[in-house]
């Protein structure tokens, strides 16, 4: 016997239907945002993932000169 199991996964998300009403409202002449922040739900998400991939790269070369430099003390 063979369990035929299948789950979907899509559609618009959060931010994505967000932006979509954002750039509705702005076309209809009912908010009078900048274009910047109208669109701001479709890049925002992504600038925070790279400002925290960015703290993280930093945090990890600072590590990782700690570490140089206390292996140049030692010899």
């Amino acid at each position: 016997m063979s369990e035929n199991k299948t789950s979907y996964s899509g559609g618009i998300g959060t931010t994505g239907l967000l932006g979509v009403v954002f750039v509705t409202l702005k076309l209809c002449g009912v908010i009078n945002w900048s274009w910047l922040w109208v669109l701001a739900p479709f890049w925002l998400p992504l600038a925070i993932l790279l400002g925290f991939l960015g703290v993280v790269a930093v945090g990890i070369g600072i590590a990782w000169l700690a570490l140089w430099i206390a292996s140049l003390r030692v010899k």
